[in-house]
């Protein structure tokens, strides 16, 4: 009888990751799941490391780097499995990693994702940025995490160790019912990479299903693989996607609103930028918006095809100015009724 569960891990010239973690995931994961990877055009010899050193291992050779979200949609759509863990390429897991999650999903049918806490490979007294222990947004679309607000992540001494909804899981290491994934259409391939996953929890809370953390599983993720913490090419694309994520989610009564906010709060990071002498930063920001009004008429597509409804665990207020302005740097800091239900 086949497994019911894939790990499939999305490479693109990391062949110095798969060399370190690889062997863990397998370890790790063999009795539990099958192992894929999905590679997006590596030129760096991942391939062919692959066939000599894994040819156990399953590989899907997508014919170009479609980025996070296409090259996950290309290998997840046309594979059959129950769940789908995707899981980055640096990212070292541990013993007993994927059964506590199953056995949540089990709990409760309406969770159609679920994410481990994620702790800082390199610091691993710590939360990770990209997870920490679940995702959260705030009324103006800026995400945080339990555990991670900005750059200020917490040390992990399982205050967050409860199950709980969150409102997005880290694509870094998704589970996902297969099923549902294909069912919301996967991915948004136009987003490329940063905040496709925020954007498919948004759209599946929109459909009536959760999102959750699984903090009883826990894994150890390098992070900033692919593109550097400060890259100006990733301040674009998360600009530009949490925009594009934002018109396409947001209930009509909000649209207006928040977006007159965030032009407001956009100039001012870009302001920001150019002061501190990251003029690649401050342009990022500027083509990130012109890039949003050029393919309006796409995007209005997108946001015609949800049923917009008001979904949980949206933290009401602005998380710039809680943590900025008001000193707020940890999760447990921020009131609980201040939350969407």
């Amino acid at each position: 009888m086949g497994k019911k569960v894939a790990v499939v891990i999305l490479n693109w010239n990391g062949k110095n990751f798969l060399e370190k973690f690889l062997p863990s995931v397998i370890e790790f994961s063999i009795d539990d799941a099958d192992i894929i990877i999905a590679d997006n055009a590596s030129t760096d010899g991942s391939v062919e490391f692959l066939k000599l050193n894994f040819p156990e291992i399953r590989i899907i050779q997508n014919s170009k780097n479609y980025g996070f979200a296409g090259g996950y949609n290309e290998a997840l759509l046309n594979i059959d499995y129950e769940y789908f863990i995707l899981l980055n390429s640096d990212i070292e897991v541990t013993y007993n990693w994927i059964n506590p999650v199953l056995e949540l999903f089990d709990c409760e049918c309406e969770i159609i994702a679920c994410q481990p806490v994620i702790r800082s490979y390199h610091s691993p007294e710590h939360f990770e940025y990209a997870g920490a222990a679940g995702g959260f947004i705030d009324a103006y679309g800026y995400p945080f995490c339990r555990g991670r607000i900005f750059q200020h992540l917490e040390e992990d001494h399982d205050q967050y160790d409860d199950p709980i909804e969150v409102f997005w899981a880290t694509g870094a290491c998704m589970f996902v019912k297969a099923d549902k994934f294909k069912e919301l259409g996967g991915f948004d391939t136009d987003f490329f990479a940063h905040m496709e996953e925020i954007d498919f929890c948004w759209r599946a809370k929109h459909a009536g299903y959760k999102i959750a953390v699984c903090p009883q599983s826990k894994v150890f993720h390098v992070g900033g693989g692919t593109l550097p913490k400060q890259s100006s090419y990733k301040t674009y694309l998360n600009m530009r996607n949490n925009i594009s994520m934002l018109y396409k989610n947001l209930p009509p009564q909000k649209l207006i609103p928040v977006f007159a906010a965030r032009l407001l709060l956009d100039g001012v990071a870009a302001f920001k930028f150019l002061v501190d002498g990251g003029f690649a930063d401050f342009w990022a920001v500027i083509r990130a918006h012109l890039s949003f009004y050029r393919h309006f008429n796409k995007h209005r597509k997108k946001r015609k095809s949800i049923k917009h409804n008001q979904v949980s665990c949206i933290y009401r207020r602005n998380i710039v100015l809680e943590h900025f302005l008001r000193g707020k740097k940890k999760f447990s800091d921020l009131p609980p009724h201040k939350f969407t239900s």
